[in-house]
């Protein structure tokens, strides 16, 4: 049936350099076809979709994805690693992908899969340096960060490899593979022209982050250029309608309404809360307006932003510690949203080769014949979070969508 290839992707929103990603990645793999598994209304840094997941799923069948996979809201609204495990369990449960891409600022492959083996054996001399650095009051990620490099002990080789979200994200899909004993090949694309947190842009180029950035400030003049032409149109048509969440800042108000109502226990009970952070979280919230005073008020060395806003979205969820815990014993369904004449090819090879594994075409018929308390907590959150977001939306705020709203086909 020839070669498939894997992306995992946000694509909030498609831009250029996703394009490019694609169309490098079919290249180097020589695939006949891609299967992107794709965040929903939430993503992984704690904020919004820019627009909805099937909006997003039109996007990029219209730029070359075959097969458009939801990656759950509990992987997607995770840490790095939950987020990638997730996605890799997904892409291999598959059992017809032959590789994964993803971008990275590191041009070796070997570099970032020699983290990965640290990160996955947890030799000994690297888990007590880890321990000392976490003793300094660092956060996890910087903590982590020194200890891999006291541990590889070659400054010279692999300095700033772990300041990049990119470069960690692939190290994450790396020591998933890893785990999961997966036979799927990875491949990284070096990212063209902007990195990912860049504000500024090029002609044709600008980061995700630089895209909604414009969009916020009412910067449009620009997105033309910055992404395909599918792109732009479904993002313009979005705006027209009312339909885009530009951040988590569109429900800060439910946000502190629902965390000043939580007991500190139910704080407690947020994933990524530990080391007593329920008793700070709350008492920063009693005194604050906005997430940005949140955020100023509560800021600490040991804890990043971005894991705050992570624990703010899970406090809009509803997602707890017990149903991180679900997504990381369960094997996930395969949520359909959106495929191409050659994507329901793949759907049917994916039936033929994984007879039991649980495809998702209609959300009312999954939900009434699956008996499977774990996957059903699991689409549940996923349903919950489209009801939250469309909460954001100015104008045509539908509750139910994820029984309503068809399919994506081309």
């Amino acid at each position: 049936m020839g070669k498939v290839l894997g992306i995992v992707a946000e694509y909030n929103p498609f831009h250029n350099g996703h394009l490019y990603h694609l169309e490098k990645s079919k290249e180097l793999t020589g695939s006949n076809y891609t299967v992107a598994i794709m965040s929903g209304n939430f993503t992984q840094r704690g904020s919004t979709s820019l627009i909805d997941k099937w909006s997003k799923a039109e996007v990029a069948l219209n730029c070359g994805a075959d097969l458009v996979i939801e990656l759950p809201v509990l992987y997607a609204t995770s840490s790095a690693e939950n987020f990638a495990e997730g996605a890799i369990k997904i892409l291999d449960s598959l059992k017809i992908v032959d590789y994964i891409s993803f971008g990275a600022e590191t041009k070796q492959i070997e570099i970032l899969d020699q983290f990965a083996d640290v990160l996955y054996y947890e030799p000994k001399e690297y888990k007590t340096l880890l321990s000392h650095e976490l003793k300094k009051g660092l956060s996890y990620p910087k903590a982590r960060e020194s200890a891999l490099m006291m541990y590889l002990n070659n400054i010279r080789k692999y300095a700033n490899v772990l300041s990049s979200p990119n470069n960690i994200l692939g190290i994450e899909y790396l020591k998933a593979l890893k785990k999961l004993k997966s036979n799927i090949e990875p491949i990284s694309v070096p990212r063209y022209e902007t990195g990912y947190n860049d504000l500024g842009y090029t002609q044709n180029f600008a980061s995700s982050t630089a895209i909604r950035n414009m969009i916020k400030n009412n910067g449009f003049h620009a997105l033309r250029n910055l992404m395909p032409s599918a792109s732009y149109s479904i993002l313009v048509q979005n705006m027209n309608s009312g339909h885009i969440v530009p951040d988590i800042s569109v429900f800060e108000k439910q946000i502190i309404y629902v965390l000043r109502k939580m007991r500190l226990s139910e704080i407690a009970d947020l994933p990524d809360v530990s080391e007593g952070l329920e008793f700070a979280i709350k008492n920063a919230v009693n005194s604050c307006n906005t997430i940005t005073e949140f955020l100023n008020i509560i800021k600490s060395k040991r804890y990043t932003s971005t894991r705050f806003q992570r624990i703010l979205l899970y406090a809009l969820l509803g997602i707890t510690k017990k149903d991180i815990a679900i997504s990381k014993k369960t094997q996930p369904y395969i949520r359909v949203l959106g495929l191409n004449t050659r994507g329901k090819f793949l759907i049917s090879e994916i039936a033929k080769a994984n007879p039991k594994l649980e495809i998702i075409t209609s959300v009312k018929r999954f939900t009434k014949e699956n008996s499977n308390k774990n996957l059903i907590t699991m689409l549940e959150k996923d349903i919950w979070a489209t009801d939250v977001y469309t909460i954001g939306y100015e104008d045509d705020s539908w509750n139910n969508l994820d029984f309503t709203k068809k399919i994506v086909t081309l």
